[in-house]
């Protein structure tokens, strides 16, 4: 997870839900019972599409060239995450194979958070 300028509310509640998931990890780990977190980089979903155009207005760019240069600079994969890939992510965390995995937070998204 990292920060951003001019996100506050944004970040502060993405931290919030990490340390949620890992006190809810340790307060149910006797049950049986996982709580982890998992954290996206850029999903194209509605709202990402919706802000393209403002980025375009605000840059003088092109679509293709203010989803590489500035929505994407971060992400060192240079694509959005996928609904289904974060979908996938969650049958993982679901399934027995993920019975031990708890407290953890598992970023999708393409590499940014290892910069």
């Amino acid at each position: 997870m990292t920060a951003s300028p001019f996100k506050s509310a944004y970040i502060a509640a993405k931290h919030g839900v990490v340390g949620l998931s890992k006190t809810v990890a340790l307060e149910t780990a006797g049950q049986g019972i996982t709580c982890n977190a998992i954290c996206p980089g850029y999903v194209l979903t509605p709202l990402v599409e919706a802000q393209i155009p403002d980025q375009m207005k605000v840059h003088g760019m092109d679509r293709e060239t203010v989803i590489r240069e500035v929505m994407l600079l971060r992400q060192p994969s240079r694509q959005f995450a996928t609904v289904e890939q974060i979908g996938g992510t969650t049958v993982y965390l679901c399934s027995s194979a993920a019975d031990q995995v708890t407290g953890t937070t598992i970023s999708v998204d393409g590499g940014w958070t290892a910069l």
